[in-house]
């Protein structure tokens, strides 16, 4: 206590009201007070301007974001950089050499998403120009890398060939046993497991192959209405078809797996009687209005085991002119021998020259 006053109470203290602010003001000028009924805004959310909240703290998305942003670092996974790299327990971390990254750079081209069905058609009119070999090593190329969902099919209007090259199944049946039973998988019948009974798994290969009647004495020959029928019920079950042609370019079957075509694979040997039966071939594409087709078509020239009495810089020369692009394929003594293929019989020289090839294709599709 100082001077009899009574020492000063502690706050806090409620607001000083001025008695003037207390009376009722006048609205200002151009501004109607809201009636009594009128619906207020909704009410500000008192956590929206937070510091915490907008301060850049992360987010999940933000999260999951960073994984896109910062891939893995490449290490070297084949030849002597990943060799070295193992024999140092990872000390020494190598980059991919120039041939690794065209490996991978081949497989991602080959394992991208079409969009959809895709057919590839294979196609030379001359007997033995590596038509049925071409039809299975991409369809196991593509299997292998893919994983499946890969079909090879004998288009041929006679006697095929691709089921004598390919690895047999539990059945010998043929496209022909899939006709006589068209009515089991119209509309809305037939499963996956009901078309086993007409394809014949690959194995290893990790595709199917379909083959043509392999009779000598084969009744009447496909047609086109047939070839479309049987092409909407396997495009059920199927990403990417593989069509192996016959000789006759004006077989209705030819003719209908021409209009259905995405990409087409010209191929031959190196030898001027094989590229000569196929340029006249491209000719009549395009006298029929296929030029687009092949000018995206993709070239393949088989080599033989010999390079006696071949031409191959002017066979090179004029299918670059016409097609998009011209790959060789090496000799390998086991396509040479007639004998139903194997992916893990293959060299590894054969195994990447298709994958190349397969690259190619993949990118016109």
């Amino acid at each position: 206590m100082t001077n009899g006053q009574p020492p000063p109470v502690p706050g806090p203290f409620p607001p000083t009201i001025d008695p003037r602010a207390a009376q009722p003001q006048p609205p200002l000028q151009g501004v109607q007070p809201p009636a009594p009924n009128q619906q207020q805004p909704p009410p500000v959310d008192p956590y929206q301007q937070l510091p915490w909240v907008s301060d850049g703290t992360p987010t999940a998305e933000e999260f999951a974001r960073r994984r896109l942003a910062k891939p893995a670092e490449p290490t070297a996974t084949m030849g002597a950089r990943a060799m070295l790299q193992k024999g140092t327990m990872g000390l020494v971390r190598l980059a991919p050499g120039k041939r690794e990254q065209e490996y991978k750079q081949d497989v991602e081209m080959v394992r991208r998403n079409f969009g959809g069905l895709r057919q590839v058609t294979v196609v030379n009119p001359k007997g033995g120009a590596g038509k049925t070999v071409a039809v299975l090593l991409l369809a196991m190329t593509f299997g292998q890398k893919r994983g499946g969902y890969v079909l090879a099919w004998d288009n041929n209007e006679t006697q095929g060939t691709l089921g004598m090259r390919a690895q047999q199944d539990f059945h010998a049946r043929t496209v022909r046993d899939m006709m006589r039973d068209l009515h089991l998988f119209r509309g809305s019948h037939g499963r996956v497991g009901d078309l086993s009974q007409y394809v014949r798994a690959q194995g290893e290969g990790m595709f199917d192959v379909l083959a043509s009647d392999e009779s000598a004495t084969a009744g009447e020959m496909l047609t086109a209405s047939a070839f479309a029928e049987i092409r909407e019920i396997v495009s059920r079950f199927y990403k990417l078809i593989f069509v192996d042609t016959g000789n006759n370019v004006r077989a209705q079957n030819w003719q209908a797996a021409m209009d259905a075509t995405d990409q087409l694979v010209i191929t031959m040997s190196a030898r001027n009687d094989s590229a000569e039966t196929a340029a006249r071939m491209l000719d009549h594409l395009e006298q029929s209005g296929r030029q687009r087709l092949v000018r995206q078509a993709v070239s393949v020239v088989t080599m033989p085991p010999t390079r006696k009495d071949i031409d191959l810089p002017a066979i090179q020369r004029h299918f670059a002119a016409r097609t998009r692009a011209v790959l060789l394929a090496p000799y390998e003594k086991l396509i040479d021998s007639g004998e139903p293929l194997r992916y893990g019989h293959l060299s590894n020289g054969t195994r990447d020259s298709w994958l190349k090839i397969a690259a190619a294709v993949a990118e016109g599709l």
